[in-house]
């Protein structure tokens, strides 16, 4: 008895109204859920758009699998930056695209950094930083 009266005073509002209420229950397109796609890493926040596209560049010569895995150095006379890429190991597929490791070292706004990342490509598109952090020996 003592629980029939608890409970008695939970209830649960279910909309009746209109069918655009009532499709908020069948599942309507607007209930359509997923994960916001997470832009690709940034090789260094010192880099302005130009050191950036200068960076790009090296970085896909040094990445071309047909290449001969040698470091390819960029810099911008105009800013000061520069910087090297270096290939680790062979390319490799991955969710079809093609991957390759590389180190990294960007000197920029008195600042060096060494890095170490992975970058892909579809087979006609550019290389894309895929993952990015300080180089750690070991």
């Amino acid at each position: 008895m003592i629980a029939a009266g608890a409970l008695s005073g939970c209830s649960i509002a279910i909309p009746m109204g209109d069918s655009s209420s009532s499709a908020m229950w069948q599942g309507a397109p607007e209930d359509v859920t997923g994960s916001i796609a997470k832009p690709p890493p940034k090789l260094s926040r010192h880099l302005d758009s130009e050191d950036a596209r200068r960076a790009n560049a090296a970085l896909g010569t040094a990445l071309d699998p047909q290449g001969s895995g040698a470091s390819v150095h960029w810099d911008n006379p105009q800013s000061g930056a520069k910087g090297s890429f270096t290939p680790v190991g062979q390319a490799y597929p991955l969710d079809g695209k093609i991957c390759r490791s590389f180190l990294a070292e960007v000197a920029a706004s008195d600042n060096v950094e060494k890095l170490q990342g992975v970058a892909c490509r579809e087979k006609t598109a550019e290389w894309t930083l895929t993952e990015i952090k300080p180089f750690k020996k070991g």
